[in-house]
């Protein structure tokens, strides 16, 4: 079955750089991104991993963990890893799963659940769909899916960006336009009433249209 935005995210227990792990525990009362990639000792990869690393202060700021993701065992990964702070200038500290049956890749439906064998002799190519992002809430439901094609890099501001949005839209009854940034003017939610509106949001709103009320962002 495919999974969707509010689906429970699918636990696991794997295998990772930093030991064995039971998903939903590793989370906690934290937010989480799980990134994921075909194959290790790959080129666009390689960058991403790279920049996450350099930008994991920003998602932990946001208490938000990171956890990738690659078809190949852990020991693979640590080799990787520093193959990636030579060439990125940044040593990834997130653990990396190492997903070598393909288990959470068919779970996660980056896989057809009947592909057969483990990644042996397996090239990015045919793991071409394990390029996907999940963000994942403290209530463990899937808030976001992406998945990129094989040679475009992943855009991890704009992750954050996205994450910021959800904060804030969970705390205040909001929603954020197009291109948003922090800091902007966001939009009072579609089920806020006016009457509600006014205790809500008591210096008022902008209304190019009865249902665009523009008002600053809360804090």
């Amino acid at each position: 079955m495919s999974l969707r935005i509010n689906d429970v995210a699918p636990n696991f227990t794997a295998k990772t750089t930093q030991g064995t792990i039971d998903f939903h525990e590793w989370i906690g009362a934290s937010w989480a991104i799980l990134f994921s990639h075909p194959k290790d000792f790959t080129p666009v990869c390689t960058t991403e991993l790279g920049y996450m690393a350099k930008i994991e202060p920003e998602f932990s700021r946001r208490n938000c963990k990171l956890i990738g993701l690659s078809v190949d065992p852990v020991e693979n990964h640590e080799r990787w890893a520093r193959d990636i702070e030579e060439t990125q200038g940044h040593l990834p500290r997130y653990p990396m799963i190492g997903d070598a049956d393909l288990a959470v890749a068919k779970l996660y439906n980056m896989l057809p659940a009947d592909e057969g064998g483990s990644s042996e002799g397996r090239t990015a190519a045919t793991n071409a769909t394990v390029r996907s992002v999940f963000v994942i809430g403290p209530d463990k439901k899937i808030k976001l899916m992406l998945t990129y094609p094989m040679t475009t890099g992943r855009n991890f501001d704009e992750i954050l960006r996205v994450l910021d949005s959800m904060q804030l839209t969970q705390k205040h009854k909001v929603a954020t336009p197009v291109n948003w940034q922090p800091g902007d003017d966001v939009i009072i939610a579609g089920s806020v009433s006016d009457e509600d509106a006014k205790t809500l949001f008591p210096e008022g709103w902008t209304a190019p249209k009865p249902y665009l009320r523009i008002v600053k962002q809360p804090q």
